[in-house]
């Protein structure tokens, strides 16, 4: 078997506004709201052999909204709430820098995504990115994935009237139920 062959294949998500409701400053468990089948494609996806990783900015802890200790509560009640559908996050990378604070993983920087290549033997053209905003699909760009692909929950529906020429450079879908199968069709 070739090197190629044996690399993995990734998924790696927005967290807010793909796979829980986008809640300004989210900071609080008791305010998230995973959106209804995330689970479900999530687990799709891993079941066709994909790692799967969540990819986050988190510039209300740069800004002094809110801790990285808070941060890390939600992403841990996330991860929690996904493994009970059989869902497992390999990692949660996070990015806690303000939008003018020099950042190593701030998206669009593809760091986090080599940080993964590096650490779990990805091959990042075989892998997609998912998010709501240009900045995720600019991310996935950058690092050279498959695809990157924007969901129209969160904010991807306004990004999509702001940019309308995203749909040549990101697949453009309704929801991240939509974005498995479309991958999965990829994949037959």
């Amino acid at each position: 078997m070739s090197p190629q062959q044996t690399m993995n294949r990734a998924i790696f998500f927005d967290r807010d506004g793909v796979l829980i409701e986008e809640k300004n400053y989210l900071h609080r468990v008791e305010d998230v709201a995973i959106f209804p089948g995330a689970a479900v494609a999530a687990k799709r996806l891993q079941d066709a052999g994909f790692k799967l990783f969540i990819v986050s900015n988190q510039s209300g802890v740069g800004r002094g909204y809110f801790t990285l200790a808070e941060v890390e509560k939600v992403n841990d009640y996330i991860a929690r709430e996904f493994a009970r559908q059989g869902v497992k996050f390999q990692k949660i990378y996070i990015a806690p820098e303000a939008p003018d604070q020099p950042s190593r993983g701030r998206k669009p920087s593809p760091q986090f995504l080599f940080d993964a290549r590096a650490e779990f033997g990805l091959d990042l053209s075989r892998s997609y990115m998912l998010g709501d905003k240009l900045i995720d699909v600019e991310c996935g760009l950058n690092a050279g994935v498959k695809h990157s692909i924007l969901v129209r929950t969160g904010y991807g529906a306004e990004q999509e009237r702001e940019n309308p020429k995203l749909s040549a450079r990101a697949v453009v879908v309704a929801d991240l139920a939509a974005a498995a199968e479309w991958i999965l069709n990829q994949d037959r």
